[in-house]
C-alpha cells in the first residue's frame, strides 16, 4: 500500500465548500466501509482531540457519479499503516508521520487511487454550523464577562483580557447547526483556583440575562471574522479572530465560520445547573436565529 508522505491540504478555513482533489490511497475498514485519503480537501473532518465541530455533509464527485460521504476523521500515517480517530498514536505534527483527513466512504465504493474527483460540501449544512460555531466563541466570551466578579484570584485572560471561565472549567463543547452546548465542571479544582461557585444557582437568571444583552451588542455592530492560519497544512494552527470595537479577539480554532457577526441574526443562551455525580456542571446552550 501506497500512504501520503505530507499532510492534507486543507482549504475549510478559508472558506471553501469545493475543491479538486488526487485520491492518494484508499483503504478497506476492518467495519467494511472505506477510507479514502486525498491530496487536498475541503470538508471538515472529525478531531480526535477536540471533536466539538463534526464532519462536513459532502460527497466526492468522480466521473461515474457521487460517493457520499459518510463521515470524515482526522487520521494519520507513518507510511506502515493508517491510524483513525482516538487509535492515533502519536501527537500531531510527530516527526515521520503524516495527518490526514481520511474521507469514509461507503463498502465497494467505487473509487481507486490515482483518481481525480471533487469534494463538494452541502453548503447550507456548512452555513449553520458556522453560525452555530462562531456563536460559540461569542457566547463563550460573554460568560467570561458576566461572571469575572466571581474570580478571587487572578486566572489566565481569555482573549479580550477577562478571566477565562471558559477555558477554565470547560468539560464538553458540541457545535450544531446554529447552536453549540457547552459544559463547564465546578468542581474542587475551579474553586482552588479562586472561581466562587456560592449563589451562582440564584444568579442565573441575571447571568443569561447580561450575557444577551452583550450578545446583542456585539452582534449589532457587525464585526468581520476571519480565520488566521499558518498555513494550509491539516495539523497547521489556525485561529479565530473577531474584530470587536476596540479590540480583536482572537481564538485557537481549527472549526469554521460566518464572515461577520451580522449573518447570525439573533443569538442567545440559557444557563442551567445540575448535579453530575456529585459535581456542579453549568450547561450553556447557545442558539441561532
Amino acid at each position: 500500500m501506497t500512504y501520503p508522505v505530507a499532510d492534507t491540504r486543507v482549504t475549510y478555513a478559508a472558506g471553501a465548500a469545493e475543491a479538486s482533489a488526487l485520491v492518494l490511497h484508499v483503504e478497506d475498514l476492518s467495519d467494511g466501509r472505506r477510507a479514502v485519503l486525498l491530496d487536498t480537501t475541503c470538508a471538515h473532518p472529525v478531531d480526535a482531540g477536540w471533536p466539538d465541530q463534526g464532519a462536513d455533509q459532502a460527497v466526492l464527485r468522480t466521473e461515474t457519479g457521487d460517493i457520499a460521504l459518510l463521515d470524515c476523521i482526522v487520521g494519520a500515517t507513518d507510511g506502515i499503516g493508517l491510524h483513525l480517530g482516538r487509535e492515533i498514536p502519536v501527537p500531531k505534527g510527530a516527526a515521520g508521520w503524516a495527518f490526514v483527513a481520511a474521507h469514509i466512504v461507503a463498502a465497494g465504493a467505487p473509487i481507486a487511487e490515482g483518481d481525480a474527483v471533487r469534494v463538494v460540501v452541502d453548503p447550507g449544512v456548512r452555513a449553520r454550523t458556522s453560525a452555530g460555531h462562531t456563536a460559540c466563541h461569542l457566547a463563550s466570551l460573554a460568560l467570561n464577562l458576566a461572571v469575572e466578579d466571581r474570580w478571587k484570584k487572578q486566572p489566565r485572560p481569555d482573549a479580550l483580557g477577562r478571566p477565562d471561565f471558559d477555558g477554565t472549567a470547560i468539560d464538553v463543547s458540541l457545535i450544531g447547526e446554529n447552536t453549540s452546548t457547552d459544559a463547564y465542571r465546578l468542581g474542587k479544582s475551579l474553586r482552588k483556583k479562586g472561581f466562587v461557585t456560592e449563589g451562582l444557582d440564584e444568579a442565573l437568571p441575571l447571568l443569561a440575562e447580561t450575557i444577551n444583552t452583550t450578545l446583542a451588542d456585539w452582534v449589532a455592530t457587525d464585526a468581520a471574522v476571519r480565520i488566521d492560519r499558518d498555513g494550509d497544512a491539516l495539523t497547521d494552527r489556525r485561529y479565530w479572530v473577531c474584530e470587536l470595537p476596540g479590540t480583536s479577539a482572537r481564538i485557537p480554532c481549527g472549526g469554521t465560520h460566518v464572515s461577520r457577526l451580522g449573518e447570525l441574526g439573533r443569538v442567545r443562551v440559557t444557563l442551567e445547573l445540575h448535579d453530575v455525580d456529585g459535581t456542579s456542571v453549568l450547561t450553556m446552550v447557545t442558539t441561532v436565529g
